[in-house]
């Protein structure tokens, strides 16, 4: 191992595979980026290397991802939840990313009756992700035809080819457009990173560094930092407020009577904590976005 002109040069590295376009395309090139690694993702570019970290990247097509990972061709890969679980190939989760998150659901034309999920039992169902919902509707002990297209499911039912369709819905505009409304979510999916079975030794290791700064960087995405000041008289009221990792940091200001408090707060708890301290007397609360945080 040598370090030459202040680049790590490897000959192990870890191989991974992400989609070359697409919706988490951009996403996992500023996860890693963010993460401190650089590398050229040019325009029609399908492999690069890392220039500071022991990483090769494969540039592929998402439904190809699954199999290179379980191939060994890649290491690692990062791709939605439902894609791995429509492949069915032998690979495994060991990071779910929280970018990327979207549902697969039904949906039904506007203008149909519906009650429950046994209102779509002998109805024709288009979809591109059949394994998953036969899964379900087994599950579900629902009697219908599945019918696999690829692409512009969500025409199917105007078009006379289904009454219903099993797509991925984010915002739910396409859907609405095409005169359709969800009636059941049978899959809530998210950016995963996914591994190889039988992960060699060596490259375990560098995954585990990847890892490490991946974790980093979504706890970072997942909270803020917060400094506010506050009477000494309501430090304990303001504290027990403040959940932090440990304890908040606590230093006297040059006004008698008031301290400085910095502290971490959940970015799913902020709105109703920052409001609490303000009734509780805090003043001159700064909130900073954090980088990463290493717990």
């Amino acid at each position: 191992m040598n370090r030459r002109r202040g680049v790590f040069m490897s000959e192990q590295r870890v191989r991974l595979a992400i989609q070359k376009s697409g919706r988490l395309s951009e996403d996992s090139a500023t996860l890693l980026k963010r993460c401190g690694i650089s590398f050229n993702n040019g325009l029609g570019k399908l492999r690069s290397q890392a220039g500071n970290f022991p990483l090769e990247l494969f540039f592929l097509r998402d439904d190809d991802i699954p199999e290179y990972v379980a191939d060994g061709v890649a290491d690692i890969g990062i791709v939605g939840e439902n894609i791995m679980m429509e492949s069915l190939r032998n690979t495994s989760v060991i990071e779910k990313l929280g970018f990327g998150r979207c549902r697969l659901s039904i949906a039904v034309p506007k203008t149909m009756e519906y009650a429950d999920s046994s209102s779509l039992r002998g109805r024709k169902i288009a979809t591109s992700y059949p394994r998953i919902l036969t899964a379900f509707l087994r599950e579900n002990s629902i009697e219908c035809e599945v019918h696999t297209i690829s692409g512009s499911v969500e025409i199917a039912p105007s078009i006379g080819l289904a009454d219903a369709v099993c797509d991925l819905v984010s915002s739910g505009s396409t859907l609405f457009t095409n005169g359709l409304r969800e009636v059941e979510t049978v899959l809530e999916s998210e950016a995963v990173l996914i591994s190889r079975p039988d992960m060699p030794p060596e490259v375990q290791t560098i995954l585990d560094r990847l890892l490490f700064r991946i974790r980093a960087v979504k706890a970072a995405k997942e909270n803020k930092y917060i400094l506010l000041n506050a009477p000494n008289e309501k430090l304990d009221t303001i504290i027990s407020i403040l959940p932090g990792i440990k304890s908040p940091t606590i230093m006297p200001l040059a006004k008698d009577g008031w301290s400085s408090i910095h502290s971490v707060i959940n970015e799913n708890e902020f709105w109703t904590v920052v409001e609490t301290l303000k009734k509780e007397g805090a003043e001159g609360i700064l909130v900073l976005s954090i980088d990463q945080m290493i717990q």
